[in-house]
Order: C-alpha cells, then sequence, then structure tokens
C-alpha cells in the first residue's frame, strides 16, 4: 500500500511594515508634496509655540509644556480626520455631504446659545470638559467647500455640461450665507474674510457666469457700506482698521499689536535669534504669540532664512494642491481641491500679512503652525480631503 504526502506550501505573510509600504497602500499613494510639508509645519509650529508660551507659567498650570503637548495631541487627533477624510472615497462621499454641512451649521448656533463663550472680544467658541474649546467656524469653512462643490458640480459631473445653472449658483451661495450670517453675529470678522476669499475662488473655477461675480462684487461693497453705515462692527474692530491705515495712530493700543510684530520680526535678522532664544517672545511683547502672532515667533528666532523656509513649505503645498485640483477626474474633486486652495492662500497671506503690516489683523491663526485644536483639525481634515481627490485620479503620479 502506497502513501502519497503532500508538500503543502504556505505564501509568506507580509508583516505591517512591509503592507504599509506596498504599492497599494495608502502610504505609498498619498502626495508627500502635500503631506509632508503639512507635518513639517505643525511639527515646527509645536516648537514654536512651545518657545512663545514655556516661561508663561501664569496661563499654563505651571507645566511650561503644556502647550506643546496640547498643540502635538491636536496634531494626532488631526491626523486621525485626515485619515478619515481620506479613507472614504471622495465621489461616494457626495451623499453625506449635506449632513456634514447641517452638523457645522448646528455646531454655529451652538455658539449663539447659552454654551457660547467669549474669548479675546470675539463670542466664538464652545467650552468642553477637560478644559478643551471648540471654534465651530473652523469646522464651517469644510462644509460651505464640500456643499459647494456639490451644488456647482452636479450639472457638469452628471450632464457634462461646462457651466453650472444659474439655480445651482443661487442655491450655493445660500448654503454659503447661512454660517457666514451667524459668523458674522459673533463676530468674526477674520473667518467671514477667509470665507468670502473662498467662496469667490470655488464660483470662478467653477467658470460661472462673470455677471455673478460682478454681482457679487457689487454686493459685497454694499454688504460693507451697510456694515459700517449700521455701527455693526465692534469698536476694536474698527481700530484695528485704523491701526491698519495709520499704526502710528494708536501705538500703545490699537497700533499695539502690529508696531510690536513688525519690531520683533525685524530684531531675528538673517539667521535669527536661535530657537528659545528670542528676548521679544519671551518677554511677551506681542500678546497671542502662540496663535496668531507665531510668525513673529519664527521671524525672532529663525530669523529671515527660516521665516523664509516656512514659506517655501506653504508655496510646495500649495502648488501640489493646485496640482492635485487640475488632475482631477471630477469637477466635483476639481472644486474641492480649488476651494481648499484659496482658503489656505488667503489664510496664510492674510496672518503673515497682518504680522508686516501688509493686512489688517483680522484674528485668523496661521495654518498649521499656530497652536488651537478646532483649526487643526479643519486644516487636517482638509489635506485629507486633497489626498482622497489625488489618490481617486488617474495622474497621480
Amino acid at each position: 500500500m502506497t502513501s502519497t504526502f503532500r508538500v503543502a506550501s504556505y505564501a509568506p505573510r507580509r508583516s505591517a511594515a512591509s503592507r504599509l509600504l506596498t504599492r497599494e497602500s495608502m502610504l505609498r499613494r498619498m502626495d508627500w508634496g502635500v503631506m509632508g510639508p503639512a507635518l513639517a509645519l505643525s511639527l515646527l509650529g509645536a516648537l514654536l509655540v512651545w518657545s512663545a508660551t514655556r516661561s508663561r507659567t501664569a496661563i499654563n498650570d505651571g507645566d511650561p509644556q503644556f502647550f506643546l503637548k496640547r498643540h502635538l495631541l491636536n496634531l494626532v487627533i488631526g491626523l486621525v480626520l485626515c485619515v478619515l477624510a481620506t479613507a472614504v472615497d471622495y465621489r461616494k462621499m457626495r451623499a453625506y455631504v449635506f449632513a456634514i454641512y447641517l452638523a457645522c451649521l448646528a455646531s454655529l448656533l451652538v455658539v449663539l446659545s447659552p454654551l457660547g463663550s467669549t474669548i479675546n472680544g470675539a463670542h466664538s467658541w464652545v467650552v468642553l470638559p477637560g478644559g478643551f474649546s471648540m471654534q465651530p467656524s473652523e469646522f464651517a469653512k469644510v462644509g460651505i467647500v464640500l456643499a459647494m462643490a456639490v451644488l456647482l458640480s452636479e450639472n457638469y459631473d452628471a450632464y457634462d455640461e461646462p457651466v453650472p445653472r444659474d439655480l445651482d449658483i443661487f442655491y450655493a451661495l445660500l448654503v454659503a450665507a447661512a454660517p457666514v450670517a451667524i459668523i458674522l453675529l459673533l463676530p468674526d470678522l477674520g473667518t467671514t474674510m477667509v470665507i468670502a476669499v473662498m467662496v469667490a475662488g470655488i464660483l470662478i473655477i467653477a467658470g460661472v457666469a462673470r455677471r455673478w461675480i460682478i454681482g457679487l462684487g457689487v454686493l459685497g461693497v454694499l454688504a460693507i457700506a451697510a456694515v459700517i453705515k449700521l455701527e455693526l462692527l465692534k469698536q476694536y474692530q474698527i481700530n484695528r482698521f485704523a491701526a491698519f491705515v495709520n499704526p502710528a495712530l494708536d501705538p500703545q493700543g490699537a497700533g499695539y499689536n502690529t508696531v510690536q510684530a513688525r519690531l520683533t520680526i525685524g530684531s531675528g535678522g538673517l539667521f535669527g535669534k536661535g530657537l528659545f532664544q528670542g528676548l521679544q517672545t519671551h518677554g511677551q511683547f506681542v500678546p497671542e504669540q502662540q496663535t496668531d502672532f507665531i510668525f513673529t515667533v519664527a521671524g525672532e528666532e529663525l530669523g529671515f532664512i527660516g521665516a523664509g523656509v516656512i514659506i517655501l513649505l506653504f508655496l510646495l503645498l500649495l502648488w501640489r494642491a493646485c496640482r492635485i485640483a487640475m488632475r482631477a477626474e471630477t469637477m466635483f474633486g476639481t472644486l474641492i481641491a480649488g476651494g481648499v486652495v484659496c482658503w489656505f492662500v488667503f489664510q496664510t497671506f492674510e496672518n503673515i500679512g497682518m504680522t508686516l503690516g501688509i493686512m489688517p489683523v483680522a484674528g485668523v491663526p496661521l495654518p498649521f503652525l499656530s497652536y488651537g485644536g478646532s483649526a487643526m483639525f479643519a486644516n487636517l481634515f482638509a489635506i485629507g480631503l486633497l489626498e482622497n481627490v489625488h489618490m481617486r485620479s488617474t495622474f497621480n503620479g
């Protein structure tokens, strides 16, 4: 009796590290020209935040690393949101866009309720347990980008029509106007400026008729005139614009931030005074240096060279993001990526510009570098959307 033996062959099981590096893995398919600068800026921001706050024991419970730890925690949570935004095919995300938009709108309404809190003159926050706080206007940017992209791309993607219908444009403007109206009531003028530029950019990318752009421009001028006439701006906001026109008008008041910011950046010279060595930074001459004025820390401690590297990282990120928008397979993807580009371009220019005195102080953080959980979460979710569009594009090399 003859017995036969079969030799079983087993394919070697891949390790977790090797699976992450396969050609089909998310890590290999990501555009590191976007993710790399975002991570570099976030980690550099952690060091700058630490430098700006480590001597401020009165606001960090005596822990010199309090803000550093919080910034890194915000970064980790933001990266989780980035992965989630990347994982679901953006083309299938259409079905959930308006649920996301309504959630963003509801969070803004919470600010107007008794749960809302005022910080630094703006009633824009919701205080959470554990010492955390949330600024819903940051998430509103994500909701507006997604909702407008759905409405303005429907005619193109479904019927191959090159121009959105007037009714779609009207609906897109409505979904942008609702959160903006709430944000203006808070008031949060800086975020309103960012959203206005973002909305205009999305409309231009969608190819709307010129009459819409001209009409919105005229409406914007009339709205500004009405706001001034009805005295809807807070006094500190009026003072900020007056100080922008003439910083010497009130150097110890509204113009103080601008004057001190320029002095701090200029003191860094070419190579800076060294990380953690900034005299102006440690002397706390510039208020809110870990948030809105984080670029002054870079200017003083890293100098012209270090500040230039930060700007180059932003330019690399924005260039790759523009590339993703141009290579997207659908108009929906193009508008998502284009909206994020407009958002980052103007907010970066406004923040750096106000520290240099070429833009009014509007209270917007510098993406990725400034301390703040809500901003970090929204920024990295937006990076996830960019990666999502890139990974579902045929030309994703």
